[in-house]
């Protein structure tokens, strides 16, 4: 199913549950993604590697919830099956956790990213959204991006500033790709944008870059994605 498809049922019926494979579903953005996703009516599969801290973090008693394992280190034809058939977009909120693993950062930023793609393409899913923060990893990170740019998947690579735990104090300023040097956002906003980018037709194929500042207007999510031009 085309993503604009997505969006119109979901705008339209949100009766009819759309599946979101959500991988990366435990993290500090993810599970707030996942509890994002279910209160705008979705259904969803959070992918996890840890299965028990799953059932500790997670809304683990509502019925549109399927927790799943899934390691997006372990291959395109593995997570293929994870994600199956029955979901219709993807979000990936990863992130690798230092250890003693130098090529962490890599296996999850950059390898991982890629074996979500091509599980996309194998499956069909035709909408992969990423809220990446770029830090230590941002080769990684960049290179990933440029590899869904060339995969003919549609896709919204959301680029927050500095994280915040806190509640958000502001409202969502929306720029494009390499224009915002400074400035942070709660991640309650940064899942916010991410559900929102798979609701609004206008955040398809684009790069965008958020913060938050208690000055910004507000303005909707339609209005916000509209006004960042494709590359």
């Amino acid at each position: 199913m085309e993503a604009s498809e997505i969006t119109e049922e979901v705008t339209e019926n949100v009766s009819v549950k759309k599946k979101v494979f959500v991988a990366g579903a435990t993290g500090s953005t993810g599970k707030r993604i996942v509890e994002q996703l279910l209160a705008k009516g979705f259904a969803v599969k959070a992918g996890v590697r840890d299965l028990d801290k799953a059932r500790t973090t997670l809304l683990n008693d509502n019925p549109d919830l399927q927790i799943v394992k899934a390691d997006v280190t372990e291959g395109s034809e593995k997570l293929a099956q994870v994600i199956g058939d029955d979901s219709e977009a993807v979000i990936c909120a990863t992130g690798f956790r230092p250890d003693w693993d130098l090529f962490a950062p890599w296996k999850v930023d950059n390898f991982g990213t890629v074996n979500l793609v091509e599980a996309c393409r194998k499956l069909g899913v035709n909408s992969l959204h990423l809220p990446k923060c770029l830090g230590l990893t941002l080769v990684a990170k960049l290179q990933a991006e440029q590899y869904i740019r060339k995969s003919g998947i549609n896709y919204t690579i959301v680029r927050p500033g500095g994280l915040r735990n806190e509640p958000p104090t502001g409202n969502v300023v929306m720029e494009p790709e390499d224009t915002l040097y400074e400035g942070s956002i709660s991640r309650d906003q940064v899942a916010e944008v991410a559900v929102e980018a798979l609701i609004h037709s206008e955040s398809y194929y684009k790069v965008v870059e958020i913060v938050s500042r208690p000055d910004a207007p507000k303005r909707s999510y339609e209005d916000l994605f509209g006004s960042i031009k494709q590359r």
